[in-house]
Formats: C-alpha cells, structure tokens, sequence
C-alpha cells in the first residue's frame, strides 16, 4: 500500500511538474552561462593581448612579459575546457591538469625561482609530478584495458585480412 501511494506521488510529480522539460530548460540556462563565460573570456584575453602588445614597446621586463604570455595560455585552456563542457558535457580532465601546471610554471615564473625558498621548490616539484601523474592515468588504463582484451582472445586465432 505505501509503495504504491509513493509511486502516485512520484507520477504525479513527473506529470504536473514536466520533469524532462524542466531538466531541458535548466541545460539550456547551464549552457547560456557557460557561452557568457566564454565571451566574457574571449574579451579578457584581447585586453591582455593588447596590455601584452603594449608591454613589448617599452623596454622589456622578461618576468611581466613572460608571466602575461603563460597568463594568456591559461586563459587560452580555460577557453578549451568550456568549449570541451559545451560540446561534450563534460569536464576534460586532462584540460584541467593542463591549466594547472601552467598555472604552477606562472607563478614560478612570476617569483623568480631564485626568490622561491628551497622547501616551496619541491613542494612545487611535488605538485608538479602529481600533476605530470595524473594526466598518465589514461594513458595508463587504456593500455591496462587493451592487454586485458588481449589476454581474453584465442592465441591460436588468425586475423582476416
């Protein structure tokens, strides 16, 4: 009896509600936000290219230069990963590492690794090989899941050419 009264109320839920166009229109407010990011983005990255144009005709400050160029590759693979989530619907984690170690090698950059204390160097490095780690992982199983594929064919098996 109460399972079944829960189910009306979830049925009737679903009915009165219109659960998959309201599941719709929230996508479709998702995917607005993240076209704004985008644009919003897209201009940032023009300021900091003419700010960069800019830089390079007075005399040059290799660290600003350098740290404006990186800034603009990170902004350049945040770009990347929300086209990613547009088209796919998901976060490229390979992407996302990217923008990390970029972001790391900036503030190295910016510092001056001779200003970096020797314990911040290799917590830096820590970071790094994590990181470096991390974006193996799908190298790694995808070769992992082809072995186990072949270990399940018939040694004896030919293929047809």
């Amino acid at each position: 009896m109460l399972k079944t009264s829960i189910a009306n109320v979830f049925s009737h839920w679903n009915i009165y509600w219109q659960r998959d166009k309201i599941i719709r229109l929230l996508e479709n407010i998702q995917d607005l936000v993240i076209i704004s990011l985008c644009l919003n983005l897209f201009g940032v990255m023009v300021i900091k290219m003419g700010e960069l144009f800019l830089s390079l005709m007075s005399p040059l400050h290799f660290q600003t230069v350098t740290s404006d160029i990186l800034f603009l590759l990170i902004l350049v693979e945040i770009f990347r990963l929300l086209i990613i989530y547009l088209q796919e619907r998901r976060v490229s984690m390979i992407v996302a590492v990217e923008v990390a170690i970029v972001s790391v090698l900036r503030e190295v950059v910016l510092y001056g690794i001779l200003e970096i204390s020797g314990s911040q160097v290799i917590s830096i490095c820590e970071i790094l090989l994590i990181l470096g780690a991390i974006m193996l992982i799908p190298t790694l199983t995808e070769k992992m899941k082809n072995t186990k594929e072949e270990e399940f064919l018939p040694k004896n098996s030919q293929s047809i050419e």
